[in-house]
């Protein structure tokens, strides 16, 4: 753990030190060669389950993919800002990057931590470096709103998380993830303890987000800048997924009864948000919500709680994250030659742009699940766990992969296909940097498909 924490923190010196002609060069390797030591995780050697550097940070087989996919979404996010944030001050650049490394580190000791209370510390920690980087780097005079909604959101979920951890530790004795799991099981019984079930995943259904308090995600993508959106999309919407499995292991005996509406709400909301989708006129506005609708697919899979479920939100979540990042990048690149988001206005770019359109293509492809991809793999595996619980559910999640496939096929086709118009001629060509940044975005996914154990979490 230690052995890539320790280079992350070196980063704040590096990016502070470092000449200005050298600094998008210096700290893009830098973090690559972090993300290339992150990968020696995957390497799985213990049979406990956990492998621990101490009693505070250690990986298991759940939170290693999502490790993996912090460290290497960090370089990404790097490449993808140079455009944008070369043009400001040197201050101002430094601090930009800053505020991502300090994203990274933040999620690293979240996915890492054994307390649960730790978590929870870096759960919060998040919101800081994320409600500056949009408040102050997002391109429209909505940003503070967002900013708002992004914060009070996520703040009043997670008020109730923290009184539920201290009566969970006042009642067990221990927050620790290492021990709790062999504690005795609680006798929940009690209203009371209706509620404290409600305040221990409220949090992380917000922060996932669940149809119905998601309304802070499309605000927060729109306008946020594209590290924000890579980020958000990627890796923090992630959390919510990770600590609901977290989570789920310790509140058994009620979970039978209470999670019906749940799951009736993250199904309801795969086909509203799916539906919303085809209507949406503003490009990142529709891959927000597109990754509103693939998070209930998530949520539902978690709040079955059979292997199957979790191995598939695993799944769907480090698939989702990779594909989604990659749509946020690509629609940052059509923004910064048209500057304009809405889709109508850049249409037929496929003319000009013909090995983008082959990006947006197989991205798009990605995103409605094509097989053989891992975003199949997952919602196959949840799709089918839905089924076995109940066999209405099927009428809801094939509703949802049509409409998926009909907003995936519109985008790509809105934004390539058609006569391209007449104001948008003389655009400037594609750089290296950005057909780089996509094949580092495809080639994890492509990779997956042929070791998948990598992501399958407990199951294997």
């Amino acid at each position: 753990m230690l052995k890539v924490l320790i280079p992350t923190m070196m980063m704040f010196p590096t990016i502070w030190l470092v000449s200005p002609k050298w600094l998008w060069t210096t700290t893009i390797m830098h973090s690559l060669s972090i993300a290339l030591v992150s990968l020696s995780w995957l390497k799985w050697t213990s049979e406990t389950g956990w492998t621990s550097s101490n009693f505070y940070l250690a990986t298991d087989p759940l939170s290693t993919p999502l490790l993996v996919l912090t460290c290497w979404l960090l370089p990404l996010m790097i490449l993808a800002s140079q455009n944008h944030i070369n043009t400001e001050p040197m201050s101002r650049q430094r601090l930009y990057i800053t505020l991502l490394t300090s994203l990274q580190a933040f999620l690293i000791m979240a996915f890492g931590a054994t307390e649960i209370i730790m978590f929870y510390i870096m759960f919060e920690a998040t919101l800081i470096p994320t409600l500056i980087i949009i408040t102050r780097w997002g391109n429209q005079t909505e940003r503070l709103n967002a900013g708002t909604y992004f914060l009070f959101y996520t703040l009043a979920g997670s008020l109730p998380l923290l009184i539920a951890l201290l009566l969970l530790q006042h009642s067990t004795g221990t927050l620790s993830m290492l021990v709790i799991q062999y504690s005795q099981p609680m006798i929940l019984d009690s209203w009371g303890h209706k509620i404290w079930w409600a305040g221990c995943l409220i949090a992380f259904l917000v922060k996932m987000p669940l149809y119905g308090v998601h309304l802070w995600l499309p605000k927060a993508h729109v306008e946020a800048p594209v590290a924000g959106s890579m980020v958000l999309a990627a890796v923090l919407l992630k959390l919510g997924g990770y600590g609901m499995m977290r989570m789920m292991i310790m509140l058994d005996p009620l979970s039978k009864g209470l999670v019906y509406p749940f799951i009736v709400l993250a199904l309801w909301g795969i086909i509203m948000t799916g539906s919303i989708c085809l209507r949406q006129t503003d490009l990142k506005s529709l891959i927000a919500y597109s990754s509103v609708s693939h998070m209930g697919l998530v949520a539902g899979g978690i709040l079955i709680q059979t292997p199957w479920g979790f191995s598939g939100a695993i799944i769907l979540m480090i698939a989702h994250g990779l594909v989604s990042s990659m749509l946020f990048c690509l629609a940052n690149t059509a923004y910064e030659r048209t500057h304009s988001r809405t889709m109508i206005l850049a249409r037929g770019l496929q003319v000009l742009f013909p090995l983008t359109a082959v990006w947006w293509f197989i991205a798009n492809l990605a995103n409605l699940a094509l097989p053989p991809l891992p975003n199949l793999m997952g919602e196959l595996m949840i799709i089918t766990t839905l089924f076995n619980w109940s066999p209405w559910t099927i009428a809801l999640t094939g509703m949802g992969t049509l409409i998926t496939a009909g907003y995936s096929l519109y985008l790509f086709l809105m934004s390539q296909r058609g006569p391209t118009p007449s104001h948008i001629m003389k655009l400037q060509p594609f750089h290296t940097r950005e057909h780089l940044l996509m094949t580092l975005h495809l080639v994890p996914v492509i990779l997956l498909m042929i070791k998948p154990e990598l992501m399958w979490g407990w199951c294997y």
